[in-house]
């Protein structure tokens, strides 16, 4: 490149004539929110030396609670703590044998040989962004600067950015790597959560965001069968679980692209069209990669959701939460690495009043139907064995109950980074399994502490990440992706 930005004339690609519409089809890749360097990757991570990773899982699901699930409700429950710490539920036998969890969780519970638990992750922070940025990048330190009102390209890299830039080189297909649906994380106040991104390793290396709900400030829940306001303000009306807006670059938007291209109205036509385009007209491997992306019909299957089989829509749930799960299971067999569903949108699970007719009524019951039907499915076709799925928020809730009386009828737990359950199946995992152990009140670890470093490396352990595994940044600095061991006993 030239002092004046332009490519050498000896250096330029050369194709053979197109039309200007097959030109517009093939450089539509944006509608995916990738650019053209992220279907083949500029940059493979490279492993150095021989130390090999212990997972079998060729791909994982992170499904993140946000707002914190209650450890003493649902995985880690106290019954014999006093009782403005035990609160109100039983715990429920497993089909473990010494195993319990939450009486609400009935399904989970028949199928615990599955799944696994951590009951002693902790980190030092209870602020929601900042939990968000250290549970989903796997990092306990903020980095420099860090703004919890304002993603900034200096923050640390998602585990879905780094895991999807480093399995990219290993995909035999042009899918994205990395997935995050349905939703990205936005507060009421209708700014962005940081941690979500690919921070920076660059925006090139963002996780794929799927757009299927729209972000709504007042509903909360697996709408709309389950859809709560935490405070009873009765305006959680509205929301809708849609075909995705797929994010696009430059502002421009769904609409725009429909009206150039006629896209959805002639897919058929188009992708026998551009399959010949990339053909004939000799396009360069990353062009081919778009061509594939924009036309491959087990993506779109994938995303089609909301009329997917009677039987599936019943067993997942007709709500957001199961046509999230049943959304990421297709994308993982589709050849999707890493997906992250964020069950419910920014702080669903933040229940600091109201938070056992909210957990009994509004949050469990989707959860635990939508979570059994994705073990089932993969457990039914053989690929729960090679799919690792883990399920954390940011944070755990306070030992005590508390009524904050200002805004809420009825008691809750406020945050608590101290202490979080952690749940894990599939990809290896040894089902059955309870991994630390948490004091009488639940409040602090009591054995095998685990930190957030520790979460992340179990999942790019289990993905076959290599723990001498490294990303590169735009000056081919390396950067290394281990931060801590995996979790022993886990694998």
């Amino acid at each position: 490149m030239n002092a004046a930005g332009n490519v050498p004339r000896t250096h330029q690609w050369h194709h053979a004539n197109q039309s200007r519409r097959q030109a517009m089809q093939a450089g539509a890749i944006g509608l995916l929110g990738l650019g053209m360097n992220h279907l083949a990757g500029l940059r493979e991570a490279k492993a150095v030396g021989s130390n090999q990773a212990s997972g079998k899982a060729k791909s994982c699901i992170f499904i993140f609670l946000s707002g914190g699930l209650s450890q003493h409700d649902s995985f880690d429950m106290k019954p014999n703590a006093p009782e403005n710490i035990r609160g109100e539920f039983q715990p429920g036998s497993t089909k473990t044998p010494g195993l319990q969890i939450c009486e609400h969780l009935p399904m989970l519970a028949e199928r615990s040989e599955s799944w696994a638990l951590c009951r002693s992750l902790t980190h030092g922070s209870n602020e929601h962004s900042a939990g968000h940025h250290i549970m989903l990048t796997g990092h306990s330190n903020l980095p420099n600067g860090f703004n919890p009102n304002q993603p900034s390209r200096s923050d640390r890299a998602s585990i879905a950015a780094v895991a999807g830039n480093v399995l990219k080189g290993g995909q035999s297909n042009n899918l994205p790597t990395a997935v995050v649906l349905p939703e990205r994380l936005v507060h009421n106040s209708g700014r962005v959560i940081p941690g979500q991104h690919a921070g920076l390793m660059g925006a090139r290396h963002d996780p794929w965001m799927i757009e299927a709900s729209p972000f709504h400030n007042t509903s909360y829940g697996a709408f709309p069968e389950y859809a709560f306001d935490h405070q009873n303000r009765g305006k959680h009306e509205g929301r809708v679980f849609q075909a995705p807006q797929l994010t696009l670059p430059d502002g421009l938007g769904m609409d725009t692209i429909r009206q150039r291209l006629d896209l959805l109205n002639s897919l058929k036509q188009q992708r026998k069209q551009l399959a010949e385009s990339a053909s004939v007209e000799n396009f360069d491997r990353l062009r081919e990669g778009a061509v594939s992306l924009l036309t491959e019909s087990s993506v779109h299957q994938a995303l089609d959701v909301t009329n997917a089989d009677e039987k599936d829509l019943e067993r997942y749930g007709r709500n957001s939460f199961g046509w999230s799960l049943l959304m990421a299971r297709r994308l993982v067999t589709a050849g999707v690495s890493l997906v992250q569903v964020n069950l419910g949108n920014d702080e669903t699970w933040d229940t600091h009043g109201n938070a056992f007719p909210h957990l009994k009524n509004h949050l469990f019951p989707p959860t635990d139907r939508a979570v059994s039907a994705l073990l089932d499915d993969l457990k039914s076709t053989g690929e729960l064995d090679e799919t690792l799925i883990v399920m954390a928020g940011e944070f755990g809730r306070t030992p005590k109950i508390t009524l904050l009386d200002k805004h809420y009828k009825l008691p809750g737990r406020d945050h608590w980074g101290a202490l979080q359950t952690v749940w894990f199946a599939g990809g290896g995992i040894q089902g059955g399994n309870v991994i630390g152990k948490s004091d009488a009140k639940g409040a602090y670890p009591a054995e095998q502490p685990v930190k957030p470093e520790n979460f992340a490396a179990t999942i790019y352990d289990a993905l076959g990440i290599p723990a001498t595994a490294a990303w590169h940044d735009s000056e081919n600095r390396p950067h290394q992706i281990y931060h801590g061991e995996p979790i022993h006993g886990l694998l």
